[in-house]
């Protein structure tokens, strides 16, 4: 079985890139992301409405990291640490040595490769530092973006699930995407 220390908080980053550890002084960026009808259209969760709700998000990915079982991380353009996104496995599956990665980004960034950026420094640290065998990413079907970001990371098409996923009081569909350590 998989065993994992995110103590202390693995900071990562590139040259453009800092990826750090998410604070309750981020809830304002948090609630941005998470309220926003437009940045949130792919993702099948509910709106969040206030600060409370962003510190209550900022307390569960806390909790993932304190206890071992999550992992996410605030994305940032250097030299300035506002934190512009979130990306990290939000699932680790310690006996299978998979996790699922999720990510979000400002829509004012979007399209200047910086999702694409931050997952290639999160895969890699994935596979080297946590030990994974494989990624998977679960998508809306409808997000082309999300899609073609996956695929430009060597993400392969694993399944599509009809139905399979209950929000906002409807039925939707979910694709599957994988990376296999092995096959990179």
């Amino acid at each position: 079985m998989l065993t994992l220390n995110f103590s202390p908080f693995p900071e990562i980053g590139s040259k453009r890139l800092h990826l750090r550890h998410i604070e309750k002084s981020d809830a304002a960026e948090v609630l941005y992301l998470r309220g926003n009808a437009h940045v949130m259209k792919f993702i099948d969760k509910p709106l969040q409405k206030t600060t409370e709700d962003a510190i209550a998000h900022i307390d569960l990915i806390e909790n993932g990291i304190q206890k071992n079982n999550s992992i996410n991380w605030g994305i940032c353009l250097r030299p300035d640490s506002k934190l512009l996104g979130i990306i990290g496995y939000h699932i680790i599956d310690k006996t299978n040595y998979r996790a699922e990665i999720g990510y979000i980004l400002h829509d004012a960034y979007w399209g200047k490769g910086i999702t694409n950026e931050a997952i290639q420094l999160v895969v890699n640290f994935a596979f080297d530092k946590m030990n994974l065998h494989s990624i998977e990413a679960r998508i809306n079907p409808d997000h082309i973006a999300s899609r073609n970001i996956l695929i430009k990371n060597h993400f392969e098409k694993e399944a599509y699930f009809r139905e399979n996923f209950h929000a906002n009081g409807k039925f939707l569909d979910t694709e599957v995407y994988s990376l296999i350590k092995s096959r990179i």
